[in-house]
């Protein structure tokens, strides 16, 4: 009986190098997964491995497993994220933003359609924007936002629009958690970037002149309501025949503030 007891026992007693060694591993799944997250394609186990910081042996071993579980799929000698991530990505619990995204889309095509360029919802994610939605044409110029991608704050027209309409601690934390210049017109001085978050919050909109892409010029406006969501939109389009006069910023806020007034009707 004694040994039986002494039995149960041991299977009782978790093995914590077990537990240990299991998270780390998980850990470390989730980094190759999150590399993938701003690329545009298929990844080497050499890149997939340094974006993750993990040694390419392991990428390779947790690679595997990815693809035996169906969350990674060989494209020659690269890998890629599969379906299977999209259909688990729709279980999300995102009602609000789902909710959101729909209202506003008939906005944005309409601001696409009045101006031509690139129109664009954007939440605020930490230190990051996040692209709800974005509505183009053949015709538009390409820009390199994509639904669901993310760029830092600081460095988009929306992501100013969105920081001057946020409280001081949500500055502190963009600006203390270091800024990440894009391009080399990205504003890389905390001091600059408060002037011009307070220039945003007086004018209404915010302006990004290849901060974010070389080449691409864009406006943009905080959807202006209360609650625990806030939202921007913006225009964008290629820098040398983008209009920055008052129609196409007066474009954008109405935009922004009939997007809230919807908003705040369906509560």
């Amino acid at each position: 009986m004694e040994s039986d007891q002494a039995n149960i026992d041991e299977l009782a007693e978790p093995d914590i190098d077990s537990l240990n060694d299991s998270s780390t591993s998980v850990s470390k799944a989730l980094q190759l997964l999150d590399s993938f997250r701003s690329c545009h394609g298929p990844l080497g186990v050499s890149a997939i491995a340094r974006r993750a910081g993990v040694p390419k042996s392991t990428a390779f071993r947790l690679l595997s497993n990815l693809e035996a579980g169906g969350y990674v799929e060989r494209d020659g000698k690269d890998y890629q994220l599969t379906l299977k991530l999209y259909e688990l990505g729709k279980h999300v619990k995102n009602g609000k933003m789902r909710e959101l995204r729909e209202l506003a889309n008939p906005y944005l095509t309409e601001l696409h359609m009045r101006t031509g360029w690139v129109s664009h919802l954007a939440i605020l994610d930490g230190t990051d924007v996040v692209y709800l939605d974005k509505v183009s044409s053949l015709r538009a110029i390409r820009t390199p936002t994509r639904v669901g991608g993310r760029m830092p704050a600081t460095c988009t027209g929306l992501g100013k629009a969105l920081l001057a309409a946020s409280d001081n601690e949500t500055v502190h934390r963009a600006v203390i958690g270091g800024l990440k210049p894009q391009t080399r017109y990205s504003i890389a001085n905390p001091k600059r970037l408060i002037n011009e978050l307070h220039k945003v919050k007086e004018e209404g909109v915010a302006l990004d002149c290849e901060e974010a892409a070389l080449g691409l010029t864009c406006v943009a406006a905080a959807v202006a309501r209360k609650g625990s969501l806030s939202a921007a939109v913006s225009a964008s389009g290629p820098t040398n025949r983008f209009d920055q006069s008052r129609a196409i910023r007066r474009d954008v806020r109405n935009t922004a503030s009939e997007i809230a007034r919807a908003w705040d009707a369906v509560g």
